[in-house]
């Protein structure tokens, strides 16, 4: 069995390859080669979480089950961290144990790209970003895979992390302006795109100051009490679309309270990933606002995991 950490995954495997690992996944979920669970969520205590994801594929004969810790009250530890188990099928020898805080954060940013590709203006040239946690990095870096942005503007509720944030994306070599904006409402105001990658139990900015034609990407939420986007935003969507369907009715907190307080129904959802990966262009009206929902789900992790045991195989 072989070890392969997070430093060594992010040496070969990038935001393309996790892309096209993503639609392969999609292609395998649409042909009904996937078994999977619902992801278990245990809360350790009011802040912290245990998530487990087990995940089979009887197309590539391959299993996986991810298990991440989430402890937002680390300071000189990651907030996120992940393991994946890979299993031959064929035999069920165990193949390798990899890190998947990283494949977490880039399967994330690869399930963004294709959302955004299909949802968002072509000409969107700013894109926001509310929260500039690790999961926000490659977010940046799907939607740069898929848009012509030229302008970043940030936004953190500690204005240095933001700065720190743009540090890094300048050093990972992504060719736009940056701009940390002091209030989030600017971010809002001004942006073609908003990616907003939180853990907050309260909307972190207000849906009024949503723009015509703008695309909202929320990846950050995963549980039912989280809700980082308000009803104000869910309203006014014209398109909603999601990672999985199931698991959004189980777990996207801001979805959820928007069905129970009547804003929308469930049938108001157009579609998930796997409807819309391959077809064509879905925005019909250039002052639509879309919204794409994430909360995740096994099969994107077994995605990347197929990619990088491929990978470092050859």
């Amino acid at each position: 069995m072989i070890t392969l950490t997070d430093e060594q995954i992010q040496e070969k495997y990038l935001i393309d390859h996790a892309i096209e690992d993503v639609k392969n996944i999609l292609e395998d979920l649409r042909n009904d080669a996937i078994v999977q669970s619902v992801r278990t969520v245990l809360p350790v205590d009011d802040e912290s979480s245990m998530l487990y994801m087990p995940c089979i594929s009887k197309a590539s004969k391959t299993s996986i089950i991810k298990t991440v810790s989430i402890f937002p009250v680390n300071k000189d530890l990651p907030t996120t961290q992940g393991n994946i188990l890979v299993t031959d099928l064929a035999d069920g020898q165990h193949k390798a144990s990899m890190d998947a805080s990283y494949l977490t954060r880039l399967r994330t940013g690869a399930m963004t790209a294709i959302a955004t590709d299909k949802l968002a203006r072509k000409e969107s040239r700013v894109l926001g970003v509310i929260g500039t946690g690790n999961m926000a990095f490659e977010q940046v870096l799907g939607v740069m895979e898929v848009r012509d942005i030229e302008k970043v503007i940030l936004f953190n509720r500690t204005a240095g992390k933001a700065h720190a944030f743009a540090d890094r994306l300048k050093a990972f070599g992504v060719d736009a302006a940056f701009e940390v904006a002091e209030d989030v409402s600017e971010v809002v105001a001004a942006s073609d795109i908003i990616n907003c990658a939180t853990q907050s139990a309260e909307p972190v900015f207000d849906g009024r100051d949503l723009r015509a034609g703008v695309h909202v990407n929320g990846v950050g939420s995963f549980k039912p009490s989280m809700r980082e986007m308000d009803n104000e935003t869910i309203a006014k969507a014209n398109k909603i679309y999601v990672d999985d369907l199931e698991a959004i009715e189980e777990e996207a907190g801001e979805l959820m309270h928007a069905v129970e307080s009547g804003i929308i129904t469930w049938e108001d959802i157009q579609g998930s990933l796997v409807d819309i990966f391959d077809g064509d262009y879905l925005r019909t009206d250039d002052a639509e606002i879309t919204l794409y929902k994430c909360v995740g789900a096994g099969y994107f992790d077994l995605a990347v995991a197929g990619g990088v045991m491929r990978m470092f195989s050859e």
